[in-house]
């Protein structure tokens, strides 16, 4: 499920105004986390994760991580924040 630009566009409008709903300590990515996160993109579908790692390839891996499990797509990825998408089994947002 791929997003195209014009869609990733619409998405970082959308969410341009929300909070992070998942911050990631120094304890790392958990399997607490995933579920947690599951959760998350079922209920918004379009989500701020904030990732606190301590370099650059940490929050790359971590957010990789993220998206694999996770199985959505990445947005928009901004110092520590990520913006990720996964469509609902009940879509509430027109992409």
């Amino acid at each position: 499920m791929p997003l195209s630009e014009p869609q990733k566009r619409q998405l970082r409008k959308l969410a341009h105004e929300l909070k992070p709903l998942i911050i990631i300590g120094n304890a790392g990515y958990s399997e607490a986390v995933a579920n947690e996160l599951e959760q998350t993109l079922e209920h918004h579908e379009l989500i701020k994760v904030r990732v606190n790692a301590g370099d650059r390839e940490e929050r790359d891996a971590m957010i990789a991580a993220i998206l694999k499990t996770a199985r959505c797509e990445l947005v928009q990825r901004v110092g520590h924040i990520a913006v990720i998408y996964r469509p609902a089994k009940e879509p509430k947002l027109k992409v």
